[in-house]
C-alpha cells in the first residue's frame, strides 16, 4: 500500500473523530424538551431516592440519576441542590440507579449523570444529558412557571 495513501487515511480519521467528538460535547449539559408522556408517580422513586414517599415539587421536581462511580455527578448535585433551595417550588431527588435497571430501562438512560424536570404535575419536560449548565436549568424553570 502507498505510504501517501495511509497517511491520508490517517489524516482522514484523525479528522472525523475530532468533528464526532466535539459534536459530542456540545450537547453535553443541553435540554431538549421531551414528547408528551404520562405523569411519573412519586413512589416509583421511594427505594431509590431513600425517603418514604419522595415529594414532588409545587412547580417542579429536579431529577438526577446518578451511579456510585459517576464523575460529573458530584458537581451536578451541587448545582441542583442549590437551585432547589433557591428556588420556590422546586424539589429536588438524587436517584442511583445503580441498583435500580427497571429505573435506567423506563427513563432510557445512557449516561450518568442524567437530568429530568417534572413539571408539577410529574410530567417530564426536559432531559439534560450530562453536567447540567446552572442557566440552562434556570430557564427551563421560567418556562414552566
Amino acid at each position: 500500500m502507498n505510504l501517501l495513501v495511509v497517511i491520508a487515511f490517517l489524516i482522514g480519521l484523525v479528522a472525523v473523530s475530532t468533528l464526532v467528538g466535539f459534536a459530542w460535547k456540545s450537547r453535553q449539559g443541553a435540554a431538549r424538551a421531551v414528547a408528551a408522556q404520562p405523569s411519573v408517580p412519586p413512589e416509583l422513586f421511594d427505594a431509590a431516592a431513600g425517603t418514604t414517599p419522595p415529594r414532588f415539587g409545587e412547580r417542579a421536581t429536579l431529577v438526577q440519576f446518578s451511579t456510585e462511580f459517576c464523575s460529573g455527578c458530584p458537581a451536578t448535585r451541587r448545582v441542583l441542590a442549590e437551585i432547589s433551595t433557591r428556588t420556590s417550588g422546586v424539589s429536588y431527588l438524587d436517584v442511583d440507579v445503580t441498583h435500580r435497571p427497571d429505573l435506567v430501562q423506563r427513563f432510557s438512560i445512557l449516561q450518568t449523570p442524567t437530568t429530568l424536570i417534572l413539571d408539577r404535575d410529574g410530567v417530564v419536560r426536559t432531559r439534560i444529558g450530562g453536567a447540567v449548565r446552572r442557566a440552562v436549568v434556570e430557564t427551563r424553570l421560567k418556562e414552566l412557571a
